[in-house]
C-alpha cells in the first residue's frame, strides 16, 4: 500500500519538532544546572534557630542588623578620617561601664545658729541653748542660775511662750527647780511644747517672772521653730 505523500511529510514534520523540543528542554536544564552549581538552600529548621530552645548553639553564618544611629556615626568618623572601629569600640566600652550612683544630698541640719539665747535680770539668768522636735513635741532645753544675794522663787504655771504670730501656746516645763539659790549653779531643764499647736509658727517667744513678787522679767523672743 502506497503512502499519501501528505501523510508522510506530516508525520516527518512532527518528528522533527518532537526532537527539537527534547533537544532544547535537555539543554536548557544542563544550563541551568551549571549556572546553580554551589547555591544551597537556606537552612530553616528550627533545632538551628538561633532563638530556638535554650543550649542550642547560633548559626555562625547568622547575618548581624546594625542600628542606623551607628551607621550614620560610622559614616561621619570617615567622613572625618576617623578611624570607626575604635569608635565602636568605646561605644561597647561606654556602655558596659555602670554610671556612677549620684550622691544624695545630705539632709540640711536644723539651724540652731541662733542659740544660745538668754535673758538677764536681777542676777537671774534664763537661757535656751537648743530647741528640737521630738515625736509631737518641740523641746526647748533652758538653763537657770541665780548669781545674785538671795534666793529667788519661780511658779512655772507663769511661764508664758507664744508664737509670731501672737497666739498663746501651752507649755510645760520640767527638771527646773522651785527655787534657785544664789550661788551660781546652773540648773537644766526642759520646756515642751505640743507641734499640734506650732502651725505656721516660725518663732516663739519664752517670759518667765518670779514668785510672789514678780519683780522680774526674763524674756526670750525670736526662737526659731524646727522643721
Amino acid at each position: 500500500m502506497v503512502l499519501n505523500s501528505t501523510v508522510v511529510l506530516t508525520l516527518t514534520l512532527l518528528a522533527l519538532m518532537l526532537g527539537a523540543g527534547v533537544t532544547s528542554s535537555v539543554y536548557g536544564f544542563t544550563l541551568g544546572r551549571e549556572a546553580l552549581k554551589g547555591t544551597t538552600q537556606p537552612d530553616v529548621r528550627p533545632s538551628n534557630n538561633a532563638s530556638g530552645k535554650a543550649g542550642t548553639p547560633a548559626n555562625k553564618d547568622q547575618v548581624s542588623i546594625l542600628k542606623e544611629k551607628d551607621i550614620l556615626k560610622t559614616v561621619k568618623a570617615r567622613t572625618e578620617g576617623r578611624d570607626p572601629d575604635k569608635i565602636a569600640a568605646q561605644n561597647v566600652k561606654d556602655k558596659a561601664s555602670p554610671k556612677p550612683a549620684t550622691a544624695k544630698k545630705p539632709a540640711p541640719a536644723q539651724n540652731n545658729a541662733k542659740f544660745p539665747m538668754n535673758s538677764r535680770d536681777g542676777g537671774i539668768t534664763l537661757e535656751v541653748s537648743a530647741a528640737n522636735q521630738r515625736g509631737n513635741s518641740m523641746l526647748l532645753d533652758v538653763t537657770m542660775k541665780n548669781e545674785g544675794s538671795q534666793a529667788v522663787r519661780f511658779l512655772y504655771s507663769f511661764l508664758s511662750v507664744t508664737d509670731n504670730q501672737g497666739r498663746v501656746l501651752s507649755a510645760t516645763a520640767e527638771d527646773l527647780p522651785a527655787e534657785l539659790p544664789p550661788n551660781g549653779q546652773v540648773f537644766y531643764g526642759t520646756v515642751t511644747i505640743p507641734t499640734a499647736l506650732l502651725e505656721n509658727a516660725k518663732e516663739l517667744s519664752l517670759t518667765l517672772t518670779d514668785y510672789p513678787a514678780q519683780k522680774l522679767q526674763l524674756q526670750i523672743a525670736g526662737i526659731p521653730v524646727p522643721k
